[in-house]
């Protein structure tokens, strides 16, 4: 079970960042095959969450403020390492996700940009489908909001 950190981008220690960076670059830019500009400037005004198994950061999200990605509020770049599939850490990183959101920001709707193959992942979460297909940085997504 990964232990959970949360924190605003001004305290995150210079470790956790590269960190998180490196997990980030390895799955949605070596992984995927996609070249694309990850740091978009709202990490400067998201709140990080890390989920680490033996010190090893091997789950993470962003949590967003309505008005940053969205009108609402939102959980983005959600990356599990490879090294930990298939153990249901995915699951356990949004519903701690959520729970951390709600408490920073209060019970409210929640609107992320969801890579398509995971849709039924974030159904299962209680996020509905809002919107046609769409490709971003050449990768099927759709809208999806929890109510």
């Amino acid at each position: 079970m990964p232990v959970f950190t949360l924190r605003p981008f001004a305290e995150l220690r210079p470790d956790e960042l590269y960190e998180i960076l490196q997990l980030r670059s390895e799955v949605f830019v070596v992984e995927q095959n996609c070249v694309y500009q990850d740091m978009d400037n709202k990490d400067l005004k998201a709140w990080h969450l890390m989920g680490r198994e033996d010190g090893k950061l091997v789950v993470y999200t962003r949590l967003l403020a309505p008005g940053i990605s969205y009108e609402q509020a939102s959980i983005g770049r959600v990356v599990s390492s490879p090294s930990v599939r298939g153990r249901g850490l995915g699951r356990l990183l949004m519903e701690e996700s959520i729970r951390q959101l709600y408490t920073l920001m209060g019970q409210q709707e929640i609107r992320i940009g969801a890579q398509l193959y995971l849709k039924d992942f974030y159904s299962s979460l209680g996020f509905i489908p809002d919107g046609d297909v769409y490709l971003e940085d050449g990768i099927e997504h759709i809208t999806m909001y929890k109510p």
